[in-house]
């Protein structure tokens, strides 16, 4: 029988906390009108723990499960699975956790080896669609392919045996060829010193991969590409066995390593001609997007001036911090370059989106999400809840937000009206939690008027609870 989620830990409870159920919903109730040119899935990826855990829960470590909105014709559908990763059937059949992600010295002793020897992870962080393949990603393991329509759990997916490391959590498609690009840190073994990118043509084969040393061993969660150039920052964010097996956090804050950025040109077979950077402390999750032009590199971040949900290598909180949109500039023709970063404004923001057809190009427009101030949360790293979508105009330097008042709101994903619609010109799809009646809906906005409202809300009759990242797949 299963057992009650322990009370005394917020991402265990709500508005964090899992739904016990998997559910399918036709036809939504639907308040204003879903666009007749919208047609496609939309995809939320994220924890949803499914037994009490073993010891400390953090909800990086909750079991994934992917939530779909499928909308054509003017109507919605909704339908959520948890993955079936190794780890979630080991459990399913034990009726218990048995299992800590977090922790691999904290395992039922019959499971003592299991997290050092999981191929499959939890799949609960990103989405992504390419080559036919829906894939599903926790950064630390490999892929996880599963069907677009019923989200049933098809297996791990090596790109017919070819990967040999993790898959991050945010691939990068250019549109243009259809090339999608991504890497794996820690890539030759845990706590390893290097990554590994990865390049993956339109049919979804896997072409090449590229092994680079890197100054120390690094979580590193993003990154991004432009038309002749890959970024891969390494930020402080020390990982250490060593640390770990006394007793310390396994992955920390330690800002004397420095910041170090790899810049590998796209067209380099090996990492023979990476050039590496410096730039200033500080560090980001998520960047907006990147492009170069006459030999000059733009890359646009979500940045903080340090990283919030890891301790120090002391296991000491770094405190509360707050993202701000900065353009690094990189400018490749100084033979003494190094990465300089300026903020764009100061609001505050995370989940930075853009029309992803012009992913890695110069572009114009993004959007984010931020908070309006008015919920507080409980969690000591960030004072406010995130109830506010912003729209940012890089053309002129001006943004503007639409709060969804006593609601928490996802990363809001671009969609074009049209294959060959004028860049921005499209839809804005975010999924919100009522903080009052606890339910959750799908929000539909012209992704150029977001301050008029959603054009449309598909309500459902339960939550989806806080997840990290998501994706789009049009119908065909």
């Amino acid at each position: 029988m299963a057992q009650a989620m322990p009370v005394d830990n917020q991402f265990l409870n709500f508005p964090w906390g899992p739904i016990q159920m998997e559910c399918e919903a036709q036809d939504l109730v639907i308040e204003g009108e879903v666009p007749a040119d919208l047609n496609g899935t939309l995809y939320r990826a994220g924890p949803n723990q499914r037994f009490k855990p073993r010891g400390e829960y953090h909800l990086f470590a909750g079991d994934g499960m992917v939530h779909a909105f499928h909308i054509g014709n003017g109507q919605v559908d909704y339908v959520n699975r948890w993955v079936r990763t190794a780890k979630f059937n080991i459990e399913d059949m034990e009726g218990r956790a048995v299992i800590n992600a977090m922790n691999p010295f904290d395992c039922d002793p019959d499971y003592a080896e299991f997290t050092l020897a999981d191929k499959e992870g939890l799949a609960n962080t990103a989405a992504v669609w390419h080559g036919g393949r829906l894939l599903v990603m926790e950064e630390g393991h490999r892929p996880y392919e599963i069907d677009p329509i019923t989200l049933d759990s098809i297996g791990s997916w090596t790109f017919r045996g070819k990967l040999h490391t993790a898959m991050t959590a945010h691939p990068k498609i250019d549109e243009k060829t259809g090339e999608m690009v991504f890497f794996a840190y820690m890539a030759t073994g845990p706590f390893s010193e290097d990554v590994m990118v990865h390049k993956v043509n339109a049919e979804g084969l896997l072409t090449q991969s590229i092994h680079i040393p890197t100054p120390y061993s690094a979580m590193v969660h993003d990154f991004v590409i432009t038309e002749n150039y890959i970024v891969v920052p390494i930020f402080p964010i020390t990982g250490s066995l060593e640390r770990a097996m006394e007793g310390g956090p396994p992955f920390a804050w330690e800002p004397s390593k420095g910041v170090h950025i790899a810049v590998l040109p796209r067209g380099a077979e090996n990492a023979d001609n990476i050039r590496w950077l410096e730039m200033d402390t500080c560090f980001a999750f998520h960047f907006m997007n990147a492009f170069d032009q006459d030999g000059v590199i733009n890359v646009d971040a979500a940045q903080f001036t340090q990283a919030p949900l890891f301790p120090t290598a002391e296991g000491e909180a770094t405190g509360e911090t707050r993202s701000q949109l900065c353009r690094w500039t990189i400018d490749m023709n100084n033979p003494e370059a190094r990465v300089e970063s300026t903020a764009l404004d100061t609001f505050e923001l995370e989940f930075p989106q853009i029309d992803m057809r012009y992913a890695g190009q110069a572009y114009r427009h993004g959007w984010y999400t931020t908070t309006d101030g008015t919920i507080k949360s409980s969690l000591e790293v960030n004072e406010n809840l995130y109830n506010t979508i912003g729209y940012w105009d890089h053309e002129s330097n001006t943004t503007e937000t639409y709060s969804c008042g006593q609601s928490m709101v996802s990363e809001a994903l671009f969609v074009p009206r049209s294959d060959d619609a004028p860049e921005g010109d499209g839809y804005l799809l975010a999924v919100i939690i009522d903080l009052e009646t606890r339910l959750s809906s799908l929000l539909i906005f012209n992704a150029l008027d977001i301050t008029a409202g959603p054009v449309a809300r598909a309500q459902l009759s339960h939550r989806v609870p806080p997840g990290f990242h998501g994706t789009w797949r049009p119908a065909d």
